[in-house]
């Protein structure tokens, strides 16, 4: 449950600033029983009306409109407070038969932003369906949380490896200032953050739109959302197509070591590519660029250099642009010019644009101020969303979901065999997957709702998209995921590479849009060939 972003997020992000148990109460308006009666009334938030109007921002397509939900903050405590979900639709151009909401990983991702600079891609599904993404809680403009610059500091001390096995007790005490720092810098939200109320915003969402059944799209961590969503609401599951898809058993620290592996693999396959052409940075020799990436990120790591938007550009920080930039192979020439352009010229912004996920305009000489949370749930202006707010987000969801604490004296004690396992795992990337890991530490248990009750789901056939390259999510976890969820998962094999398959694939966006709209889909799931990438042109 790591970071796992869908491979839209790409530099084109930078032009809209600011741009991502409980006990089980029902589906949708709770029942009538007298059993029923005692739990929390919801009628309130389940009979919204949504005030469609076009979206602010002068980069926001001008057919795409806004909206908003309101879901309490509690869910079992209703009346503690409220939050405000952002929502973005593109509306059906055929005739209208509902909504099919996407949501597009991370966790972390802004679902309005991403919809508004890839909406373009799902068009077909606009035959029959509005197309809407949103926000969810803690996630861009819906009361989104932030650390500060603590996951700066959890990343520069566990650069010190050396120093962090001599000390560990160092580690931990920055390991749970960070987390005190998101709390301090986050609000409200935070406690109440994670998927298992992100799947009861969804319900919410779902009865907003007027839809009686969900149809959803969900990528990378977005499969986690679906699968949860069907535990919970069962019976208001319409067509639901899940593409690279979660696991809901494996511990972080086993998620970690097998991220790192295929990023490694990634980037080898990237490099191979990039050597075929005269201006890769890395020259022509695959074994030399290899090394050549590692000494350039350890190098950076000891002097990092000057950022495009303010202080300093690390290894680490590196590593996340080549993360963002591995994920599809239609990044690769963006990422190979990023690269070029920094070991060249020392120039940061196309990195810079990977790594953060293209928040940041460029040219800008400073990052947006530092905001304090209101905790008043309404909708955070643009401006305002913080610049972490995706990395923050992602590991306040990914350890709210997680229910696994190892203690100090665990820790302490396994550090040197971690560090071990992810550095052989990926010399490039297992420092980052590892520092990933640890960063639960110091904050409160997450549920095991996940990990135990989704299960076995009694629902209508779900798709589930496996790609066999997959950097991120693994082939065998949509394996998996399906025997786990039972009879209604039926996987479709993409035997093509990268992160998801429905932006790399006509067969697998075919097939994806023809069960979404038609509900067609074989017993067996099917197939998909590779497409062959094309090679780059030499000074592409």
């Amino acid at each position: 449950m790591l970071a796992k972003l869908s491979p839209r997020h790409t530099v084109r992000r930078w032009t809209l600033a600011g741009t991502v148990g409980l006990a089980l109460l029902g589906a949708g308006l709770p029942a009538t029983t007298a059993e029923d009666r005692a739990q929390p009334d919801l009628t309130r938030f389940y009979r919204q009306k949504i005030a469609w109007t076009a979206c602010d921002g002068a980069e926001t397509p001008t057919d795409l409109q806004c909206g908003k939900v309101t879901v309490p903050l509690d869910y079992a405590r209703p009346g503690k407070g409220t939050l405000e979900l952002a929502l973005a639709r593109h509306r059906a151009t055929g005739d209208k038969r509902g909504s099919v909401v996407l949501n597009f990983g991370g966790p972390g991702g802004s679902g309005v932003t991403e919809l508004a600079y890839s909406v373009k891609d799902f068009m077909g599904l606009t035959d029959g369906y509005d197309v809407v993404s949103f926000d969810p809680r803690g996630v861009g403009r819906s009361s989104p949380v932030s650390c500060g610059d603590g996951l700066h500091e959890d990343s520069a001390v566990l650069q010190e490896t050396d120093a962090a096995l001599r000390d560990p007790q160092s580690v931990l005490r920055q390991l749970k200032k960070t987390a005190d720092e998101c709390a301090k810098h986050s609000g409200p939200v935070l406690p109440y953050i994670g998927t298992v109320n992100a799947s009861r915003d969804l319900d919410v969402i779902r009865d907003a739109l007027g839809d009686n059944k969900l149809n959803y799209l969900g990528f990378s961590y977005g499969t986690r959302l679906g699968a949860v969503y069907a535990a919970q609401f069962p019976d208001k599951v319409g067509r639901l197509a899940l593409d690279g898809v979660d696991t809901l058993t494996e511990p972080l620290t086993q998620q970690g070591v097998a991220g790192a592996k295929g990023q490694q693999t990634a980037l080898e396959d990237f490099l191979d590519w990039c050597v075929q052409d005269i201006a890769c940075p890395f020259g022509q020799d695959p074994r030399g660029a290899r090394q050549d990436v590692e000494r350039l990120v350890r190098s950076m790591d000891e002097d990092p250099v000057p950022s495009a938007f303010s202080g300093e550009f690390t290894g680490q920080d590196l590593v996340v642009a080549l993360a963002q930039g591995l994920y599809s192979r239609n990044l690769w020439p963006s990422l190979e010019r990023a690269l070029a352009s920094l070991v060249e010229d020392g120039e940061t912004h196309g990195v810079e644009a990977f790594a953060t996920g293209g928040f940041a305009p460029p040219g800008s000489p400073e990052p947006r101020p530092e905001t304090t949370p209101t905790g008043d749930g309404g909708l955070a202006d643009e401006e305002d969303v913080p610049l972490d707010n995706l990395p923050a987000a992602l590991m306040a969801i990914n350890c709210a979901d997680d229910p696994d604490r190892p203690t100090a004296r665990q820790i302490t004690r396994e550090l040197g065999r971690l560090r071990a396992a992810y550095e052989e795992a990926s010399p490039v990337f297992g420092r980052h997957r590892l520092t990933q890991v640890l960063m639960c530490y110091g904050r409160p248990k997450g549920t095991d709702f996940i990990r135990n009750e989704v299960k076995d789901v009694d629902t209508p056939r779900m798709l589930l998209v496996g790609t066999r390259g997959d950097p991120a999510t693994p082939y065998r976890w949509t394996t998996q995921t399906a025997k786990r969820l039972g009879p209604s998962a039926v996987v479709l094999d993409n035997k093509g590479e990268g992160h998801t398959g429905y932006s790399s694939s006509t067969c697998v966006q075919r097939k994806v849009d023809d069960f979404l709209l038609y509900g067609s889909l074989p017993a067996s799931g099917g197939s998909c060939a590779p497409e062959s990438p094309e090679a780059p042109e030499d000074g592409e």
